[in-house]
């Protein structure tokens, strides 16, 4: 398959799912919490195209509810984790010195700590919900855009425009915004769009482990953990759908960030990748 297939095939998959999430509760303004014990565990039919769950509930509603918060939480994470890594990054390569050294000596501690360990420790702080799960993401996920920013910055502090700026006069401040973190955003933005995935991950991992969004939220990871007995039982559909939704979409917004990345920079592919 081709570049260019693989491209547009991501895009589809990329934009269908963002308009399912939010034409999806406006065309069927069904509770996805609706309980129907008679209607427990049926396999997919025309009534209910992925089945139900345990309780009776469709899977179809519940799957497009639970990408609904998935996205939520992976946009949100990306774009503070972005400004907050784009921002130390930026600093770091634009101070130098000392204050290069302990804005990198803090990266380097919250790097030493694995992503979902950290992330566990933030949301058990907090009652269940949406917010904890986001900002455990963006704890655990400025640090890759903060060392690509900086190393950027760092690069460009040589180029002879930013020499002709300081030595016009103009402040280490003045020439860091308006030439530096200019020139750094295409790199930044990629790197919030590959973050996507990986916060939709986190958060489903979270979900799953019971730590993430109350148990009786839609939430794609709430749904693969509650759906284990029923697979057990020979019954595939409660796990299936719920696992399609995880992986196809951020596999279609990884496709979308790795056609950036090549026009980007094609000979810098691997420093952009988180």
């Amino acid at each position: 398959m081709g570049d260019r297939v693989r491209t547009g095939v991501s895009a589809a998959v990329t934009a269908a799912a963002v308009l399912t999430v939010l034409a999806v509760p406006f065309a069927v303004p069904l509770d996805e919490q609706a309980v129907d014990l008679a209607a427990k565990l049926q396999p997919p039919s025309w009534a209910h195209p992925f089945g139900t769950d345990e309780v009776g509930r469709d899977l179809l509603l519940r799957s497009v509810y639970g990408l609904r918060v998935s996205l939520f939480v992976g946009v949100a994470a990306a774009l503070a984790a972005t400004v907050i890594g784009t921002a130390v990054g930026a600093a770091a390569g634009a101070l130098g010195g000392w204050a290069d050294r302990v804005l990198m000596r803090i990266v380097d501690l919250f790097s030493s700590v694995p992503h979902l360990l950290l992330g566990i420790f933030v949301v058990t702080m907090f009652r269940p919900g949406v917010w904890p799960v986001v900002a455990s993401v963006v704890v655990t996920h400025w640090l890759s855009t903060a060392r690509i920013v900086r190393a950027e910055v760092m690069s460009l502090r040589s180029r002879p425009y930013v020499d002709a700026a300081v030595s016009g006069g103009a402040s280490r401040w003045r020439v860091t915004v308006r030439h530096l973190l200019p020139a750094v955003l295409p790199q930044a933005g990629l790197a919030a769009v590959l973050m996507i995935p990986h916060a939709i991950w986190h958060e489903s991992a979270l979900s799953f482990l019971g730590l993430g969004l109350p148990t009786h939220q839609a939430s794609l990871g709430n749904m693969v953990q509650s759906a284990r007995g029923s697979l057990l039982a020979g019954d595939w559909w409660p796990t299936l759908f719920p696992g399609l939704f995880i992986i196809v979409p951020t596999l279609a917004v990884a496709g979308l960030a790795g056609a950036w990345r090549e026009r980007l920079n094609p000979r810098r592919r691997s420093e952009l990748t988180l």
